[in-house]
């Protein structure tokens, strides 16, 4: 294992080496948080996609195809559907906003009042999405060098919270990109083609296997459908994602862009099927279907592979936590803990601007790592976020973009009435069970409409300020000066 080792600690230290580049690159909040709003095609689509396919994609996206075979593609191909819809219905728009968290935008919509409750909803979501992703980390450093969970998460989480603190936004979408190409390699050009030739073949896999292993809607009617309300609406919604969308120089580049890394992930998706399923045949009986992407990787590939495709896996956990850190930390900074303070920003330093967001993603970061190791139970706590984020704010979110007549009072409604009832529904029916998510967004919904007819249209004057953001002919709220390095070319 010495190679692989070898190719591991590199990898590590290159994450490091980024995140102390991106510092210096980070002179301001819109370099920080948003990494100047200047990224390109071929960087916003591979950051894109590496930070929507993470650890539950790639470990968990295997463990379905091991359990379900072809059909177990439908998690991630849901979450690929999700970001195409982004990309094509919405992404411009709101990469025309220049905002910075998602309770902006529904201030900007609303009219100032939404923003507590739903950065509450928004916070809860990232910090677990960053919990669940650090738990990640046990599991590869535990194949890796087989060290006990609390040190791997203390020290996967470690890497992630140093490089993501030190150049904030820039550091990450560096990091993300090298982590998108580990990935394409490791996964789909080395494990994908490795795994079906060990296992004999598609017609050797057809021969050992059941035929609903090649049936694309084995999984059931209901868990499709499941994932869609779940995973595609909540690709519409996230604070992750959205902060990535900001990050676009363009609303064109943010919809192409989106649009490629969407059909990547559906790729991605097909591919961890087919990887699963190959599982399957070399190993029908392992103990969980999450340990069949380890075990391939530990006992099928040679040495030196063997560490770039657990460098892909540890990519991809990666890319998930430090997206999900950074958008806690800008939630909890600019949605929380200010308007608790009562804070009006003036025009302040950008240092000043970079020192405090710096100093959220430590904290949120020493948090999101003692939650992890605290922990046990990863698919409750990821359910639990998914529910609050589509039960809560995908009403609003969307109502806001699409019908004029929704009011700031039916906004507010919509995420306590879903929020407070996929919280009830959880207890009632089970964490895990369908109802609470199905339930809390037909709440959601009727609370929305009813409070938003039952109350005085949006004042005309904040509906036109929208539309002006809309177009892209306001400006952003802040009017901090523009440092030198804005000034460079976009990057690529």
């Amino acid at each position: 294992m010495a190679v692989d080792y070898l190719v591991i600690v590199v990898y590590l230290a290159g994450m490091l080496a980024m995140g102390w580049w991106g510092m210096r690159r980070a002179r301001s909040k819109s370099e920080f948080l948003v990494a100047g709003r200047r990224l390109g095609p071929a960087m916003y689509s591979g950051t894109m996609a590496a930070i929507v396919l993470g650890g539950a994609s790639t470990i968990g996206g295997v463990g379905l195809g091991y359990q379900y075979g072809l059909s177990g593609a439908w998690m991630v191909f849901t979450i690929g559907l999700g970001l195409l819809a982004l990309s094509v219905f919405f992404s411009a728009r709101i990469a025309r906003l220049k905002v910075y968290t998602v309770s902006e935008m529904l201030d900007l919509r609303y009219g100032g009042r939404a923003g507590v409750i739903s950065g509450l909803v928004m916070w809860a979501y990232t910090l677990m999405l960053a919990v669940t992703s650090t738990i990640a980390y046990a599991t590869i450093f535990d194949v890796l060098f087989d060290i006990n969970r609390t040190l791997a998460i203390v020290l996967g989480g470690s890497i992630v919270v140093a490089y993501s603190t030190l150049g904030g936004m820039w550091s990450i979408t560096l990091t993300d990109m090298v982590q998108f190409v580990v990935k394409t390699i490791g996964v789909l050009l080395l494990l994908l083609p490795i795994a079906v030739v060990k296992a004999g073949g598609f017609s050797e896999m057809k021969a050992q296997l059941p035929t609903e292993y090649f049936d694309p809607l084995g999984i059931g009617g209901e868990t499709i459908f499941t994932y869609v309300l779940i995973y595609t609406f909540g690709m519409l919604i996230g604070q992750d994602i959205w902060q990535r969308v900001f990050t676009a120089r363009s609303d064109r580049t943010a919809r192409w862009g989106g649009t490629v890394a969407g059909t990547y992930c559906l790729a991605y998706a097909v591919a961890g099927a087919v990887i699963g399923t190959a599982a399957k045949v070399l190993y029908p009986k392992l103990a969980s279907p999450d340990d069949a992407f380890a075990t391939i990787v530990k006992d099928e590939l040679p040495i030196g592979v063997r560490g770039l495709v657990l460098a892909a896996a540890l990519a991809a956990v990666m890319s998930t936590s430090s997206g999900a850190l950074i958008a806690c930390a800008t939630v909890a900074n600019s949605d929380i803990w200010a308007r608790l303070r009562g804070i009006v920003r003036p025009e302040r330093e950008q240092h000043d601007e970079v020192k405090g967001n710096r100093a959220f993603i430590l904290l949120m970061g020493i948090a999101v790592i003692a939650t992890a190791i605290a922990l046990n139970d990863v698919v409750q706590a990821l359910t639990v976020a998914y529910n609050l984020l589509v039960g809560g704010l995908l009403v609003p979110i969307l109502g806001g973009l699409l019908w004029k007549r929704g009011t700031a009072q039916g906004a507010l409604a919509s995420v306590a009435v879903g929020g407070l009832a996929v919280i009830g529904l959880m207890a009632a029916y089970g964490i895990l069970a369908n109802e609470p998510v199905y339930y809390g967004l037909l709440a959601s919904l009727a609370a929305y409409v009813v409070v938003s007819l039952a109350t005085r249209p949006t004042d005309a004057a904040v509906l036109a300020a929208w539309r002006e953001r809309l177009a892209g002919r306001g400006t952003e709220p802040e009017n901090a000066s523009e440092t030198v390095s804005e000034q460079v070319p976009a990057a690529q």
